[in-house]
């Protein structure tokens, strides 16, 4: 595929052929494939079909001096030399252009049945997690995580609740349902549907006879599918219409996810207009930590990045799960990597692009 290719796109493309896309994005629409592995995007689907050092089997990269280098194989081992197109995927543009991409597609699941669940604590997320692995395994394909803040925003514009009927106060609307402190979705693909309804009929019983789940749901249709993934993907759509927004993509220890969201209130009390939100793909260690401000407050920004920054060192974590560095939080870059791997990563941006000239500053620090 070229770089220019829409993902959405590639995905109705491979679809005719009985194949998925490994990557699923809420951008997929508007996202294109070269920029997809410049970033190394996750997505909403990693915890089945792995990052994208897993898929791409093979890379056109236009270099620095403009040759063309071409690593474009559809082999699945290849043990000659430095794997060199592990080195462009992920870094930013900084190393090479990325002009064409092979990519390993998995056949298309016949089977997705999707579940959403109110549950009362994380602690209880985490359980169900523990739960979704052992007892749905090989057809487990998504395990998303919001919290009660992330719902109020995404049913006031529009998305609908589908567990409970009782309106609440606040945010919410008429479509916000009972309001539960955590909810979950869990997807699955497999090939045989009355097998996976099997599987996730047995999950769903011992979630609720276990006390791990208040309540839940498990979708008839597509329809209904898509009505529940809205919900998710409807977080981010709606968060600029409530103002300034701080975004932060992290990777944590799983049971340490929410506790930052948490922190993060706790230091914001002298705002009390702000508000966080946590939401991500718990099934891998990826929050999107946000605050919502009605304004944009300088102060307030300089209060959330150190804090935000030291805190996800602190726990082992990285400040970027999937979004990259960019410009923005180059200098923060060594709240994750060390001095010395600093270096190294230096001395590659120096080797294949000696005059600086490809996506400057960006990614690594100045200096």
């Amino acid at each position: 595929a070229q770089a220019g290719c829409i993902l959405q796109n590639l995905d109705d493309h491979v679809a005719q052929y009985g194949f998925i896309m490994p990557l699923d994005l809420g951008a997929k629409g508007s996202c294109q494939i070269g920029g997809n592995i410049s970033t190394n995007a996750g997505g909403l689907r990693l915890l089945r079909y792995g990052p994208l050092h897993g898929s791409v089997l093979g890379l056109e990269v236009v270099l620095a001096d403009g040759q063309v280098l071409d690593l474009l194989r559809t082999l699945r081992k290849d043990n000659t030399g430095i794997h060199l197109k592990h080195l462009f995927i992920g870094s930013e543009g900084t190393l090479g252009v990325v002009t064409a991409v092979s990519i390993e597609c998995a056949p298309r699941p016949s089977s997705v049945q999707v579940v959403f669940l109110g549950l009362e604590s994380y602690a209880a997320v985490t359980q169900v997690l523990s739960k979704a692995r052992k007892m749905l395994g090989e057809i487990l394909s998504a395990f998303e995580f919001l919290d009660a803040e992330c719902m109020r925003l995404s049913t006031r514009f529009g998305s609908v609740n589908p567990l409970g009927s009782a309106p609440t106060s606040g945010a919410g609307s008429s479509q916000s349902g009972q309001i539960y402190p955590f909810y979950v979705l869990v997807e699955t693909h497999g090939s045989n549907g009355a097998h996976d309804r099997e599987k996730l009929d047995a999950f769903l019983e011992a979630v609720m006879a276990d006390g791990e789940a208040c309540d839940g749901t498990l979708a008839e249709n597509a329809h209904q599918a898509s009505q529940i993934w809205k919900i998710r993907e409807g977080i981010s759509e709606a968060l600029p219409r409530c103002g300034a927004v701080y975004k932060y993509d992290v990777s944590l220890p799983t049971p340490l996810m929410h506790r930052l969201v948490e922190e993060v209130k706790a230091q914001l009390t002298q705002w009390p207009g702000a508000s966080v939100l946590g939401y991500g793909h718990v099934g891998d260690g990826n929050l999107h930590l946000n605050i919502v401000s009605p304004e944009a407050y300088p102060d307030l920004k300089a209060k959330i990045e150190p804090f935000v920054f030291e805190w996800v060192s602190n726990a082992k974590g990285s400040i970027s799960a999937e979004h990259g560095l960019g410009q923005m939080k180059a200098d923060a870059i060594y709240h994750t990597q060390s001095p010395l791997a600093v270096d190294v990563m230096r001395s590659i941006k120096r080797l294949l692009d000696p005059q600086q000239i490809l996506n400057p500053y960006k990614m690594l620090p100045k200096g």
